[in-house]
């Protein structure tokens, strides 16, 4: 998040965080009041509003409230808050495809819930980030996924190189309430602060019904399980309850015994052993079960590094290979699952219906999506990648250029490369790995 922190909010989050760390068994008592404070809830709708996304089930969008009054509309939901009047309406449910051709849901919350989630977030963030563990990486402030890359990187070299590649199956939909909740209390004892978060778990669920009409569920309340991916508060959530599981992992032992090192992204987690892979396969299996949690056996497999490699946060890890000298390493590249996705993300740009678009536009939205997966696909050896990318690129718009000015069949225009970066001003991947140190290779 690039938003600057009030002063004010970053005072009240210091303090918070300073208690946590001096006090690890102290319960917060009076949290509430925190949530709808003035400039907490105005941070929180500045955070949701640089987010974007689309309107919950009532239809009411940023740009709605922007025109009724942001300053208005935050002062009844603080004063809705204030009165204890407050209840969460139902999530929007989404189904957004998946690579290999599945379809997993996304909850969308309506804005007037997202922005007493973020405010939620704001004050419980501070406390819960001082008790996570070291191995978690995901959704955390100073932390990125290229850390837990990094350290995984590290963990190679330094001869874990027998590899648990784990899968949950639906981490985000099985977390038990019950459970969570008490991961909740063991630090939180504001009892309407509780029930509200109580009530974000069990939101219905509106979604259509395939007839043009809507049908809403209540399966979170009626299984007792899952908190809603694409609400601000699941993040969070979802890292409290994984903790669980790297503690675990630590207090039995498994890490100094077994010789087995976790890395952990959110739900995506790797365990990292020299040698005692399939006993910590047992163990960690083991461990899921009693968390109520199932590990998916199709996908949960052993890499010996580097005779194998695997997948991690779209990377793949395992031996590589330099382009100067051909020598053999332990590296990371970007793998090739991700290398097509985007080669067809810009082919679905570049298709025949948006052919009424000016070039000048076509190039920026190219160079948007280009530059994006180029600064998350920046460690390790990169260059391969880069190159089918930026070819696929060329070869795309060159076909769009001459689809558009009717220069196809017998005689087209070849538009060469060098015009497409320096007269179009097409992003060139490779140019830019001069100045990534883990892309020498």
């Amino acid at each position: 998040m690039s938003l600057t922190t009030p002063e004010s909010v970053w005072k009240l989050q210091a303090a918070l965080d300073v208690k946590a760390k001096e006090e690890p068994g102290y319960r917060f008592y009076s949290l509430y009041d925190k949530i709808h404070r003035d400039d907490v809830l105005r941070h929180a709708w500045r955070c949701c509003r640089a987010n974007g996304g689309v309107p919950g089930v009532d239809g009411q969008s940023f740009e709605k409230i922007e025109a009724w009054g942001v300053e208005r509309w935050l002062r009844e939901l603080a004063e809705e808050l204030r009165d204890r009047k407050y209840s969460p309406q139902a999530v929007l449910r989404v189904w957004i495809p998946k690579s290999d051709g599945k379809e997993r849901p996304l909850g969308i919350p309506t804005i007037r819930d997202r922005v007493v989630q973020m405010a939620a977030v704001i004050v419980l963030e501070p406390i819960f980030e001082a008790d996570l563990a070291e191995e978690q990486y995901g959704y955390r402030r100073g932390r990125s996924a290229h850390d837990a890359v990094r350290e995984i990187h590290g963990l190679l070299k330094r001869g874990y190189c027998e590899v648990v590649d784990c899968d949950l199956s639906g981490y985000f939909n099985s977390i038990p309430h019950h459970e969570l909740m008490k991961s909740v209390v063991r630090r939180i004892s504001d009892g309407t602060l509780l029930a509200l978060i109580k009530a974000w778990l069990e939101m219905p669920v509106e979604e259509d019904d395939g007839r043009g009409g809507k049908y809403r569920s209540t399966s979170a309340r009626d299984s007792g399980r899952g908190t809603p991916q694409g609400a601000p508060i699941s993040p969070l959530l979802s890292n409290l309850y994984m903790r669980r599981f790297v503690l675990g992992w630590k207090q039995r032992g498994y890490e100094k015994h077994l010789k087995a090192r976790v890395v952990v992204y959110a739900d995506d987690f790797v365990i990292l052993c020299r040698g005692n892979a399939v006993r910590a396969k047992e163990q960690m299996q083991k461990i899921m079960t009693a968390l109520k949690l199932t590990v998916n056996e199709k996908k949960t497999r052993i890499a010996h590094v580097p005779e194998e490699s695997f997948d991690f946060l779209g990377y793949t890890l395992g031996r590589c290979y330099s382009t100067r000298t051909g020598r053999a390493y332990i590296g990371s590249k970007p793998s090739q699952k991700r290398v097509k996705g985007i080669c067809a993300e810009i082919s679905d740009m570049t298709r025949r219906h948006t052919q009424r678009k000016p070039v000048e536009v076509i190039v920026n939205e190219m160079n948007r999506k280009l530059r994006g997966w180029g600064n998350y696909f920046c460690l390790g050896a990169v260059s391969r990648s880069y190159r089918i990318v930026d070819s696929h690129a060329r070869h795309r718009l060159r076909q769009w250029l001459n689809a558009k000015h009717r220069s196809r069949g017998t005689h087209p225009v070849r538009y060469p490369d060098a015009y497409m970066h320096m007269g179009l001003g097409l992003h060139q991947l490779v140019q830019t790995t001069r100045n990534l140190p883990w892309a020498k290779a």
